[in-house]
């Protein structure tokens, strides 16, 4: 048994069926948590992950190249041709 750090729930959690850094979530509140301690069995809020931000500027850089694309369009359609 293992408290959530988060909301102070129990979570019903064998020590011997998990390994130090393994991640799972509290029933409770959904946190992300991590195993820090096996003995006694010790949970922590698990840090965040950081793939999903590099995933944002994927977005962004998307983003970008759909506007520039616009402007060229845009500059396209201003410019008659002679």
């Amino acid at each position: 048994m293992a408290t959530c750090p988060e909301c102070d729930g129990e979570i019903e959690v064998d020590e011997f069926d998990v390994d130090k850094g393994d991640q799972l979530s509290c029933p409770e509140c959904g946190s992300a948590l991590e195993v820090v301690g096996i003995s006694p069995l010790e949970l922590d809020l698990a840090p965040e992950d950081d793939d999903d931000d590099d995933d944002d500027d994927l977005d962004d850089e998307d983003d970008v190249e759909e506007d520039a694309d616009e402007d060229e369009d845009d500059q396209e359609d201003k410019d008659p041709e002679e």
